[in-house]
C-alpha cells in the first residue's frame, strides 16, 4: 500500500504486511506514551491497545504529544485512541482508562504480542514486569528524566527493572530533572525501534542491555547486564 511504502527500504514488503498481524500494549499515555502511540500507529501495527487511567493536566503541556488546552481533563487513553484513528484509520485501536494492577492486568495484557512500558513510577514497572512475566510476554522499557533517558528490552525472566531500581526507591530522577519536550521524543523513537526488532526477530535487540542516553554531553553507552 502506498502508505507504508517509506517503510519499504528499511522494512520488506513481507514484513510490512506482518507488522499488521501483531497487537501492542501502551501502558501510559502522557510522555512517553503519545509518542508511542503516534509511531506504532504510523507504522500500521494491527492492534494497539492503550492503557492509562489518568486525565490530562495543565502540566503536561510542555511535552505530551497527546495534550491540548482543549482536552484538559480528558482520559489519557481516550485521547489516545482518537489520535491513534486520525493518524491511521486502518488499525484497531483498544482503549483502557484505567490503572494496570495485579487484578487487571492478565485480562487486559493477556494475547498481546509486545507491552511498550511508558509508566513513571517505579512500582507500576515493577508490577507490569512481573505481570508481563506471567503472560510470557516481553516489555520494551523506558524511562526519562531531563536531558537523560535508558531503554531496555525485558524478556520473560530476566526482571531488567527490578534489577534496575533497588527494592527502597520509589520514584526516578524526574522527580528531581522534570522533562522536557525532546526526551521523550527521543526515548519513545529508541523505544519503537526495539518494538519492531523485536517483533520481527531482527539482531542488536537491547535484551539485557541498558541503552543510556545523556543529551545534555552527547554520551550515550550501551550497558551490559
Amino acid at each position: 500500500m502506498e502508505r507504508y511504502i517509506k517503510n519499504e527500504n528499511m522494512l520488506t514488503p513481507a514484513e510490512n504486511i506482518r507488522l499488521r498481524t501483531f497487537k501492542v500494549a501502551v501502558v501510559g499515555c502522557g510522555g512517553l506514551g503519545g509518542y508511542l502511540v503516534e509511531m506504532l500507529a504510523r507504522l500500521g501495527i494491527g492492534h494497539l491497545t492503550v492503557i492509562d487511567g489518568d486525565v490530562f493536566q495543565p502540566s503536561n503541556l510542555n511535552r505530551q504529544l497527546l495534550s491540548t488546552p482543549e482536552n484538559i481533563g480528558n482520559s489519557k487513553a481516550l485521547e489516545a485512541m482518537l489520535r491513534a484513528k486520525k493518524v491511521n484509520p486502518e488499525i484497531n485501536i483498544t482503549p483502557f482508562a484505567e490503572f494496570i494492577h495485579s487484578a487487571n492486568a492478565a485480562e487486559i495484557l493477556a494475547g498481546h504480542h509486545i507491552i511498550c512500558d511508558a509508566l513513571d513510577t517505579i512500582t507500576a514497572r515493577k508490577l507490569l514486569e512481573q505481570e508481563a512475566e506471567k503472560l510470557n510476554i516481553p516489555v520494551v522499557y523506558a524511562a526519562i528524566a531531563g536531558w537523560y533517558a535508558q531503554v531496555s528490552v525485558v524478556f520473560p525472566g530476566d526482571r531488567t527493572i527490578s534489577k534496575i531500581y533497588p527494592e527502597d526507591i520509589q520514584r526516578g530522577a524526574e522527580t528531581y530533572f522534570g522533562n522536557p519536550a525532546f526526551t521523550p521524543a527521543l526515548a519513545a523513537s529508541v523505544q519503537v525501534a526495539e518494538t519492531i526488532k523485536t517483533l520481527l526477530g531482527k539482531e542488536g535487540v537491547l535484551r539485557n542491555k541498558i541503552l543510556s542516553i545523556n543529551l545534555l554531553d552527547h554520551n550515550h553507552q550501551v550497558i551490559e547486564l
